[in-house]
């Protein structure tokens, strides 16, 4: 009887699919942000007074009223019904990491039982979707239902599939945050505030300050067909047996190769889309390992980043369907071949485009961007468990530390000339450093850096966090995260620290002390302070595992006890400080953290033990049959000695099939009793590390015993796709 992954196979041969992508003719400028109600198009469809209100509101972060909201709601249906659509949805990102919608039509009765269409602005403003079965982490009962959904200005709609998208954020009954969106917004306004007040030490007209994030996704691509002959894939995103290819990414011959025929269709379809979004996608190539790729926009406000994000992953994966595709958004969905990241490129931008990490060439303008640099370098510093406790997961647990990730040790990479500028600093005192000479000579070398950047210092891609000339690059993320949650502790940490560091300031003064010499003196402490934190060598070798650890930084990977960073008093103490997070909010970020992933090692759990003791033993016993009836044969017509000498090694083929089915079906009572030991606890943290001790741990050992009988097995009736055909099918 064939296998599925035969079928499958065959039906790839039969058909192979080249579909066409919809691409218009003529420039991405002809068509990009066609289907979204941008602030331009708005101006087309409001009053000028209407405009000038919005405009106003956005600005000064104030509140749109009623009637302002009515004109807009009229002004997005009628645009909206202009491009043939007929419902609308309140468009939000609940903490279970997906978006959510629920839509409805444009048209209500009139006082004739009549229909109309209609759309007003307390429809645009709030919505009421069913909160119930959403994550909550506590903060609700499971018969509290309501939930509500507020319309987010900032972000402007669009349209998919005929119907009008609406960002909001999502919060409970009681006004609890139960989503990514509303501590991004609080934790963006928080960085504004606190970047603004120091900026203005400089230049008393900055205005605000924009947080902006450049996003990298990483991706692998599979034929539907091997996809859905592959249980693990599907129902967990990550393949959880499977021998290593004999040939795989070691030739290094697939990164920034030329990009197959099949998938450059399926990109140039989802770029094609993703610019009517109006997402800024700009780069694509094939990534280190087969089967891996890569997408980046243009750097884009923070909230609109990460809304694009969200809606690309979605998009990625209806558009992959079109092509016979999936695509694998897990960390770590092949083992022994790279996994995949979300780079997030974070800095800040002034209202005058001043980018606050670029160390531009006015000297006048460089102590500026040593103040924002160090900051930063304190926070990450101070606040490196709760960074690295937003990237955690059951996922990413797989990629950091591999050889293809960075460790998972926070660190900062700088680049040897920045490096010298700190060290100078660091060694020069107050009076040295404000007399002319000596500060000239810093300000110049300081001066000199973009050209140094570029000419002579490297990308250090095995840095959690990494300067990358103007920006720092936060490589620790992964590919299926919301980039939202490592954003709003980041933005969040730089916000504190700043306020501290303007609260050091004012008390400087106030002691007398002039501004240049509290400033210096100021910049110095940290510098000292956070100088464990900076690494400039190779993050993936042992022995810098040795020396942070001597460094006094932490190198725990497991992620319920590095998610008990959220329960630290400094914390608490920071969000709330901030106004980004209330300690309810915080506990309950933290208890659904636990609860995915002890629900996904679950769900692993019970798909391995189904695929080992359903799928692999049966074809090996089977297999093992074929071999007695091998070895009754050669009984049959061979003689003694003959038989002695020639059938040896089909008896011990079988003996070995024989060890590896005894020990695979011990191994998986074994963890089929330790999943019930763990589901017995109440407690989510004693659950979490339970799943994670003595749960887990059994995954490698079965793995290791199936990926040993798909060696010996007969190659014909082994049920699953093997490595060789995921990852080179194309």
């Amino acid at each position: 009887m064939p296998s599925l992954r035969f079928d499958a196979l065959r039906m790839i041969l039969k058909d192979a699919v080249n579909k066409e992508p919809a691409v218009a003719n003529g420039p991405i400028s002809d068509y990009f942000g066609k289907h979204v109600f941008s602030h331009d198009k708005m101006r087309r469809y409001l009053s000028k007074e209407a405009n000038r209100e919005f405009d106003k509101c956005l600005d000064l972060d104030e509140p749109i009223t009623l009637r302002l909201a009515d004109q807009i709601a009229t002004a997005m249906k009628t645009w909206a019904s202009e491009n043939g659509v007929t419902h609308y949805t309140h468009w939000f990102q609940p903490l279970n990491g997906a978006t959510a919608e629920k839509h409805d039509a444009f048209f209500e009765f009139d006082s004739r039982q009549g229909v109309i269409e209609q759309f007003s602005g307390k429809l645009l403003v709030q919505q009421e979707p069913d909160a119930s079965s959403f994550p909550s982490g506590g903060m609700r009962n499971t018969f509290e239902a309501r939930g509500y959904t507020g319309w987010d200005p900032s972000s402007p709609a669009f349209i998919v599939d005929g119907t009008l998208c609406i960002p909001t954020v999502f919060i409970s009954y009681k006004g609890d945050s139960l989503d990514f969106k509303t501590p991004l917004l609080r934790s963006k306004r928080a960085l504004d505030r606190a970047a603004t007040k120091v900026c203005q030490m400089f230049d008393p007209t900055v205005k605000n300050v924009v947080v902006t994030l450049g996003w990298e996704q990483e991706y692998f691509l599979v034929d539907e067909r091997l996809f859905q002959a592959r249980p693990d894939l599907a129902l967990t995103g990550r393949t959880l047996m499977g021998h290593l290819a004999a040939k795989n990414q070691q030739l290094e011959d697939h990164y920034f190769g030329s990009i197959p025929e099949r998938v450059a269709n399926y990109m140039k379809d989802f770029e094609y889309h993703a610019h009517l979004l109006g997402i800024p996608l700009k780069t694509r190539h094939n990534e280190v390992a087969p089967g891996q790729f890569e997408c980046a926009p243009i750097f884009e406000e923070v909230n609109i980043a990460v809304d694009h994000n969200q809606l690309l992953m979605d998009l990625m994966n209806r558009i992959a369907r079109h092509h016979k595709f999936r695509v694998l958004l897990h960390e770590k969905p092949f083992a022994g071949v790279n996994g995949s990241g979300k780079h997030n490129n974070w800095s800040m931008l002034t209202d005058s485009g001043v980018n606050l990490l670029s160390p531009g060439n006015a000297p006048d303008k460089n102590m500026q961007f040593l103040v924002f640099l160090i900051n930063t370098v304190k926070a990450v510093h101070d606040r490196a468990e709760l960074l690295k406790a937003t990237i955690v997961s059951a996922g990413n647990e797989h990629r950091l530390g591999a050889n293809e990730a960075p460790p998972a040790i926070m660190s900062v990479f700088l680049g040897k000339e920045l490096n010298s500028i700190l060290d100078q600093i660091e060694a020069t005192d107050a009076a040295q450093f404000l007399s002319s000479t000596v500060r000239q000579k810093i300000k110049l070398d300081i001066a000199n850096i973009p050209e140094l950047l570029v000419d002579n210092t490297d990308r250090n891609r095995t840095s959690p966090f990494a300067f990358t000339g103007n920006r720092f690059e936060f490589r620790a993320v992964g590919s299926s995260a919301n980039c939202a949650a490592p954003m709003i502790s980041l933005n969040t940490a730089v916000a504190s620290q700043l306020n501290l560091f303007l609260s050091e300031m004012e008390a400087k003064v106030k002691e007398g002390i002039d501004v240049d010499n509290a400033m210096f003196t100021i910049l110095q402490k940290y510098i000292i302070e956070s100088k464990k934190i900076r690494f400039e060598g190779n993050g993936y070798s042992q022995e810098w595992v040795v020396e942070a650890t001597g460094r006094g930084l932490s190198a725990e990977r497991s992620v319920p006890l590095v998610l008990k960073e959220f329960l630290e008093e400094r914390t608490l103490e920071m969000f709330q400080s901030e106004k980004v997070l209330t300690e309810k909010e915080i506990h309950a970020r933290h208890e659904i953290r636990l609860e995915t992933f002890v629900k996904n090692i679950q769900i692993e759990s019970r798909v391995l033990g189904d695929l080992a003791i359903n799928h692999i033993i049966p074809v090996a016993i089977r297999y093992q049959n074929t071999l007695l009836e091998n070895v009754k044969g050669l009984k049959m017509v061979l003689n003694d000695a003959e038989y002695q000498e020639f059938a040896k090694p089909h008896i011990q083929t079988i003996q070995t099939i024989s060890r590896h089915i005894s020990e695979m079906r011990t191994l998986v009572s074994s963890m089929v009793d330790a999943r019930k030991k763990a589901n017995s606890l109440a407690d989510i943290t004693e659950k979490a590390l339970s799943y994670d001790n003595e749960v887990k741990p059994h995954f490698d050992f079965i793995r290791t015993h199936v990926d040993k009988l798909e060696l010996i097995c007969d190659d014909t009736i082994w049920p699953l796709p093997k490595y060789r055909e995921l990852l080179f099918m194309r």
